[in-house]
């Protein structure tokens, strides 16, 4: 299980760096016009493991704040993957 769990967090830390990038980047390309990040792929990266990366985009870079989606979807996928990881690891402990 160790093997699995030190995957499990190289994911999760490369997933939030990704989308934490993804929404600066968003921002700068809507200040230049540019090709946007559709709001359906930030949502995706925030649902696969990325929502900590998405919630922080979000405060740094003050991009989507505004979107009722992003403002009250990011923190809810948040809480709802907290919420899991804290069943999945009592599971583990308890056995």
């Amino acid at each position: 299980m160790e093997e699995f769990q030190k995957y499990l967090c190289i994911y999760l830390i490369a997933t939030n760096v990704l989308t934490f990038f993804a929404y600066g980047i968003d921002k700068w390309k809507a200040r230049h016009d540019k090709r946007r990040i559709t709001e359906a792929a930030l949502l995706l990266l925030a649902i696969i493991g990325g929502s900590i990366g998405a919630w922080l985009g979000m405060k740094v870079w003050h991009h989507k704040t505004l979107h009722k989606k992003f403002k009250y979807g990011i923190p809810l996928i948040l809480l709802v993957q907290v919420a899991v990881a804290i069943y999945f690891a009592g599971e583990t402990f308890f056995r």
